[in-house]
């Protein structure tokens, strides 16, 4: 979804059933407030084939509901802020700018460029923070499981090229050529993605609201004030690997990532102000690669029987620049800390796949007297499955997956919402107190199915169970975890068989 040529949401397509498909999201669009200020063009792209085999129609209903928030609560006091800063003052889009057409604005990289040039970043600018969209497709989809580049003909005979430049990425934010910051991207499972039944009627984590990822800009507020035009590019990549134990990042990746960035930025009251300063100088290094990996052939047909590999990812960076604006003068900061690894291998000539995936990170931003922001991440994924396909086209599926995201934020320099919101009071029963100062998301994933469908492709069945535990609180400045929603369920063949909610230390009928 787009205004304009802003992209705000990405999401996707519930899991066909026989008996249809019906799903809703709610998603807080208050950080882009500046855009719903002005007119806008609607662009609501949902692409989806329909032939003789696919038949299914999308009928697709947009809701906008407007909120006029009282500065205080009905008792009069003032509320409680716990979350994050105030909505971006503009917006920036980084993308192909084809919303006056009734088009997507998309990038699809690596087969075009993601870049953009801006002639209008405000002079004025107080704050900027760079946010990066992509979602993996076609040979990318699976990224987390793709092979070393070396091998991707190493079952060339028996199963056939594998997606390759290894199962990791990197999304990389350049200005001017200056690499400002970094994404190691969520492991997004679609639905019907693996197994189709892992996904009835629980999807994937973010298979509905694909999150984007935040990069402080500030420190280059002093270069891109200067009143001139400024490149901003956005770059993915994978690794290629010497069939050894060497490894570096690729120039590009297989194809598609569907891919767009924005730029939000706070600017200071008086129009006529510039910020200056002295741009700082970017510490980072390549990432550290660790890497082995062994071939296995049968030694009766001469065939490759398996592949594994181990691979560990570590990286660092740093900015720190002076930056003087109308009301603020010193230094702004901008650092990550990330570590990847991946245990994987393939198996049975090709046709099993097995990973023990884990990314964490932390990221940081500082201005004295302005905002502190602080984020860390992990998202761990195991995936074990196995496809087995008979020489009359008979297929079947066998995945089991635990998949986990945990992230807390610190501080009140979030751009989008942190979930806080809805349980700001001041006192109330919320267990929220002037104390609080992150929000902490926790949930957890498990589920195993199978599949079969015939080679004449006449029907299809399958057999899945799923099991979510989902965990939301606010953490005051002592560590004290205050739980605010929790929810427990379960699913089996298309049913929710047990559900339990906690909503701020209540139990809720479902």
């Amino acid at each position: 979804m787009y205004l304009g040529d802003t992209e705000v949401w990405r999401t996707s397509t519930a899991e066909p059933t026989s008996y249809g498909i019906r799903w809703e999201w709610l998603k807080d669009m208050t950080a882009f407030l500046s855009l719903w200020k002005q007119p806008q063009t609607i662009v609501f792209d949902l692409e989806n084939i329909v032939d003789n085999t696919y038949t299914g129609l999308l009928n697709t209903t947009l809701t906008a509901t407007f909120f006029k928030a009282p500065a205080s609560d009905p008792k009069g006091r003032p509320k409680v802020r716990v979350s994050s800063a105030a909505p971006a003052d503009v917006i920036i889009p980084i993308t192909q700018r084809l919303g006056g057409e009734g088009k997507p604005s998309q990038f699809v990289y690596p087969g075009q460029a993601a870049t953009s040039t801006v002639a209008d970043f405000p002079r004025n600018a107080n704050r900027a923070v760079f946010t990066v969209d992509v979602k993996g497709q076609g040979a990318e989809e699976f990224w987390w499981s793709n092979i070393l580049q070396s091998s991707i003909f190493a079952f060339n005979d028996t199963y056939g090229e594998y997606p390759g430049y290894s199962p990791f990425r990197e999304v990389q934010v350049l200005i001017d050529g200056h690499l400002a910051g970094v994404s190691w991207p969520f492991p997004v499972i679609y639905t019907g993605g693996i197994v189709p039944q892992l996904n009835r009627p629980i999807v994937g984590v973010q298979a509905f609201d694909i999150l984007e990822h935040e990069i402080d800009i500030s420190p280059f507020l002093p270069l891109l004030c200067d009143g001139k035009e400024h490149t901003f590019e956005i770059k993915i990549l994978g690794l290629d690997d010497d069939g050894k134990s060497t490894a570096k990042l690729s120039t590009t990746t297989d194809d598609e990532w569907y891919t767009t960035g924005k730029i939000f930025i706070w600017v200071d009251e008086d129009a006529a102000s510039i910020t200056t300063g002295s741009l700082g100088t970017l510490y980072s290094q390549q990432p550290t690669i660790a890497l082995t990996q062994r071939l296995t052939t049968d030694a009766k047909t001469g065939a490759n029987q398996s592949l594994e590999y181990n691979l560990a990812v570590t990286r660092s960076l740093s900015i720190s620049s002076y930056v003087k604006t109308q009301k603020t003068d010193g230094p702004a900061t901008w650092s990550q800390s990330l570590s990847y690894s991946n245990i994987g291998g393939v198996y049975n000539y090709g046709n099993d796949n097995l990973n023990t995936f884990a990314i964490s990170g932390a990221d940081a931003a500082t201005r004295p007297g302005l905002i502190s922001y602080s984020k860390s991440y992990a998202y761990p994924l195991f995936a074990n499955s196995t496809a087995n396909t008979l020489p009359q086209g008979n297929l079947t599926l066998w995945a089991q997956v635990d998949q986990g995201f945990r992230v807390e934020v610190r501080g009140d320099g979030s751009v989008f919402p942190t979930g806080l919101e809805a349980f700001t009071t001041a006192g109330g029963g919320s267990g929220l107190s002037a104390s609080t100062k992150a929000s902490l998301v926790d949930t957890w994933r498990n589920g195993t199915a199978t599949y079969y469908r015939p080679g004449d492709n006449s029907y299809s069945t399958g057999v899945g169970q799923t099991h979510q535990i989902f965990s939301f609180g606010g953490v005051s400045d002592r560590g004290r975890v205050s739980q605010l929603y929790h929810r427990d369920v379960s699913a089996y063949n298309d049913t929710i068989t047990d559900d339990h909610v906690d909503i701020a230390g209540k139990k809720e009928h479902v």
